[in-house]
Order: structure tokens, then sequence, then C-alpha cells
């Protein structure tokens, strides 16, 4: 994760103000290691900040995701899910539960990624996305009793 240090430097540069409830957000983000969709993010904030809408906690996750506080993990069809750890860093996803774990993948992978971007010819790359696409050890197992 970026880190707490500056956010509310970086909200008060964007016209906004620091709220508890920004706070909430990114620290009920950060406190778990799954990475949650926007409804599960707001079950975590309801913890702490029991009157908080979803309409907040959504906005709030934009707003960090804007901000390069947390990153939006987006498939597709069905709901997106966040996480705190905006460096660049591989995923894989289960298809039958959409569990998404991290990936501590070798930096040895690094040259590879560089080859990668320079052979897009003329193409401005920002980021690069790595992930793999599975069945989890949970969903593996009730596979392979059925």
């Amino acid at each position: 994760m970026a880190g707490n240090n500056g956010l509310s430097e970086k909200v008060h540069e964007r016209g906004g103000r620091m709220t508890r409830q920004c706070r909430a957000v990114l620290d009920a983000l950060a406190s778990v290691d799954m990475h949650p969709t926007a409804a599960e993010v707001y079950e975590i904030v309801r913890e702490t900040v029991p009157d908080i809408s979803q309409g907040t906690v959504y906005r709030n996750l934009r707003r960090l995701v804007e901000l390069g506080y947390a990153q939006e993990l987006d498939y597709g069809p069905g709901a997106s899910h966040f996480d705190a750890s905006v460096e660049s860093h591989c995923h894989a996803r289960c298809t039958n539960c959409s569990k998404i774990i991290d990936l501590d993948i070798d930096s040895s992978l690094a040259p590879c990624l560089k080859e990668a971007q320079a052979a897009a010819k003329g193409w401005q790359i920002s980021d690069q996305r790595i992930e793999f696409e599975g069945l989890c050890p949970e969903c593996s197992e009730v596979n392979k009793s059925e």
C-alpha cells in the first residue's frame, strides 16, 4: 500500500477534505489479506463506523483508487475487487468462487516485462497486469469430490 502518509494532503490538493469515513475505508481495506468487493469493504467498515452508508463507502473507494491508495481489480462481469497494495504485482483468481490472491513472484521476471513493453512498439505502456486464472484449493477439492 502507498501508506497513509500524505493521504490528507492529496485529498486537500484535489479540493476535498479528509474525513473519518475515508480513513475508515482505507483502514478496512488495508486490514485484510483478501481482495474484497465494495460490499465486503462496507461490511468491514460498519464494524467501526456503524452509521456509514453504502454510497459513502463506494465513493471513498473510488476516491482512494483515483488518489493511488488502492487499486480496482475489474475482471468483467461481477463485482470489482479492491486491493490496498498498489505496487505492481501478480494475482491468481478462482474462476469458480472469484477469490483473488497476491502471488509472490520472483523479481527476475522484471527483465521479461521490460522486453514485453519494448515489443509494444509505438504504445505508451502505463502499467502491466499479470493474472492467473484457475481453481483455488477449496474449489479444487470440491471439484475432485464430485
